[in-house]
C-alpha cells in the first residue's frame, strides 16, 4: 500500500526571521569599516568579480544577516527618514536592529556620536524604545530595545479598526490558492550562480564543510551541478 500523499497545504511551513536584506553601496569599504567595526556585526561572507562585490554581514543571533551589492555605476539612495511619506520610488523604509537593554541603546548612540554620526532619538513607541541614524550609504537604520511583552496578539489599537485584523494572529485559510502542483524531489535543483567559484575554492581549503543532515543525494547533486 502506497504511503498517503502528503498535500501541500498541510505541510508545515512558518517563517524563522529575517535570513539578510539586501542593499546597494558604492563603497564597500565605508561600508565594512560602519557596519563591523562601529556596529560590531560579523564581517561573514562575500564574493567579489569582475568589479562587482557581494558581501554578508551576521548579527549575533547567528542566522540574520545584512547584504552589499558594490559595482560600478551604484549610487546611494535619496535619504528619507524613517516613517516619513514620500513620492521617491522607495521600496524600502528602514531596518530596525536589536539591543538587550537601556544601557545597550545609549552605549550605542553614544559609539555613533562619538564617530560623528546624527542619531534621533532615544524615542518612546510605547512598547519599545528607538534611536534612529545613517549608514554611509544614506539606509536609514533603527537601534531598538523593546521593554514590554505582547500576551495577546494582535496587539492593535486603531481608531478605524480593520476586519482583517480582527481575524486574530494566526495565518487564516482559504484566502489564497491552493498549490496545484507541488516540485517533485527530481526538479528540486538549483542553476549555477556566481558563488560556485566560492564554495568551490572554500571547500578545497577546508574553510567550510556541508552542513549535517543533508539528504543523501545531496552531494551527488551538488557534485552533477
Amino acid at each position: 500500500m502506497k504511503p498517503p500523499r502528503i498535500r501541500p497545504e498541510n505541510m508545515p511551513m512558518k517563517l524563522q526571521g529575517i535570513d539578510h536584506l539586501a542593499f546597494i553601496t558604492e563603497d564597500i569599504t565605508g561600508t565594512i569599516r560602519f557596519y563591523r567595526d562601529l556596529l560590531g556585526m560579523e564581517l561573514f561572507a562575500g564574493i567579489g568579480h569582475d568589479g562587482y562585490r557581494h558581501y554578508f554581514f551576521r548579527l549575533g543571533d547567528g542566522k540574520t544577516q545584512v547584504a552589499f551589492f558594490e559595482y560600478d555605476g551604484a549610487s546611494p539612495m535619496a535619504r528619507k527618514f524613517p516613517g516619513d511619506r514620500t513620492s521617491e520610488p522607495l521600496g524600502f523604509d528602514h531596518v530596525s536592529f536589536i539591543v538587550d537593554s537601556r544601557a545597550e541603546l545609549f552605549t550605542l548612540k553614544d559609539r555613533l556620536e562619538a564617530a560623528g554620526i546624527d542619531v534621533h532619538g532615544a524615542v518612546d513607541h510605547g512598547l519599545f524604545w528607538s534611536i534612529y541614524f545613517y549608514d554611509p550609504n544614506n539606509i536609514p537604520l533603527e537601534a531598538s530595545w523593546n521593554f514590554m511583552e505582547v500576551v495577546e496578539a494582535p496587539a492593535v489599537v486603531d481608531d478605524a479598526p480593520l476586519a482583517v485584523a480582527a481575524e486574530g494572529s494566526a495565518p487564516q485559510p482559504g484566502h489564497w490558492p491552493a498549490v496545484a502542483r507541488q516540485t517533485p524531489p527530481a526538479e528540486m535543483v538549483a542553476s549555477g550562480g556566481n558563488g560556485l567559484p566560492l564554495r568551490e575554492r572554500l571547500l578545497a581549503e577546508g574553510r567550510v564543510r556541508f552542513k549535517d543532515g543533508l539528504e543523501p543525494d545531496f552531494a551527488a547533486l551538488i557534485a552533477a551541478e
